[in-house]
């Protein structure tokens, strides 16, 4: 069951201009179902408990992410919902496998299991989540993989593993599409990248298409070692994007990130017009990256978002583009 996570609309930011919590929700539903509508294929939030950096400052707005995204699936129709990524220190196994099949159910089978070995050490000091060395995350997080695949699709789970078990576990009523997609993300070549391999339905990696292509043919390495067609899994990238139709129109959204955003993330944005962003898209696209998942600084403008769409629903979800409107 490869992930539907082709074209992607990331939020990692909930502070819009004008919008205070009384009206957050409302907007966070307007903002996915204009993705909905303009072809995207998921809309993901982030697994964190305060804001991170650079995104923002620490005392920016933040959401626990499964309980808005079920807000998030209830008010939509065919977008797909799920973290990037849940870390794997902040819950049982089990009672995320509980948390995202419910998503499913409310969804009606459009749920996505995004999981991480979490990194921001800050978080679980703050939040008193207890924050192990790299080696016993990453030994948690292959111990969830297995519990998680387990409930999505065996009637009792029993899985012995090295930090978390279940012995007979119940998981009812069962994901409707008999299985749920599990999205690994994160770039280490050596353990990351081969749980994907063995366990995942999608990855989604950091950085440019020649770091994209280097990674993809680690990844090819640890699915022939596990007897795994990577064809299997759909690969994709993260970026954050802002586009204009004009020259101008990009030049004024880049001058507004300056003195909201830390310089550090303007640096990391890829801003164009559409025929400029389409020029990055294809060039991941050529080295074998199937989707985006990214950002946007103006999410909460719709025509932006209906634009993002328009220009790249033709690329990674054609389907979409071919329909009538």
């Amino acid at each position: 069951m490869r992930a539907p996570i082709e074209l992607d609309l990331h939020l990692p930011n909930f502070n819009y201009p004008g919008v205070g919590p009384e009206a957050e929700f409302e907007k966070l539903v307007v903002i996915a179902t204009a993705a909905e509508r303009a072809g995207f294929t998921s809309v993901t939030l982030m697994d964190h408990y305060h804001q991170i950096p650079p995104v923002g400052p620490p005392q920016n707005w933040m959401f626990e992410g499964n309980t808005m995204l079920a807000g998030i699936a209830a008010r939509t129709q065919t977008i797909n919902v799920g973290l990037l990524v849940g870390g794997v220190t902040y819950r049982n196994p089990a009672q995320h496998a509980k948390i995202t099949t419910t998503l499913d159910i409310i969804s009606r089978g459009r749920a996505i299991h995004g999981i991480g070995a979490a990194w921001f050490e800050g978080e679980h000091n703050a939040y008193g989540y207890e924050f192990p060395p790299l080696k016993e995350r990453f030994e948690r997080l292959e111990d969830h993989l297995r519990i998680a695949r387990a409930m999505f699709t065996e009637e009792q789970a029993t899985v012995a593993g090295r930090h978390h078990s279940v012995d007979g576990a119940y998981n009812n009523p069962r994901p409707l599409r008999g299985d749920i997609p599990i999205l690994i993300g994160g770039s280490g070549e050596r353990k990351t990248l081969r749980m994907v391999a063995q366990y995942a339905d999608g990855c989604n990696l950091f950085g440019g298409p020649d770091r994209a292509r280097h990674l993809l043919g680690v990844l090819e390495g640890h699915c022939e070692n596990v007897g795994r067609d990577p064809a299997e899994i759909t690969k994709t990238s993260m970026r954050t994007i802002a586009i204009g139709e004009t020259d101008a129109d990009v030049q004024a959204k880049v001058d507004a990130m300056h003195g909201v955003w830390p310089e550090e993330r303007i640096a990391g944005v890829t801003a164009g017009t559409p025929e400029q962003i389409l020029e990055v898209a294809h060039a991941y696209v050529d080295v074998g990256i199937e989707g985006l998942t990214f950002s946007m600084p103006d999410v909460h403008d719709l025509e932006a978002v209906a634009l993002a769409g328009q220009t790249l629903a033709p690329v990674f979800n054609p389907e979409h583009a071919a329909a009538p409107a």
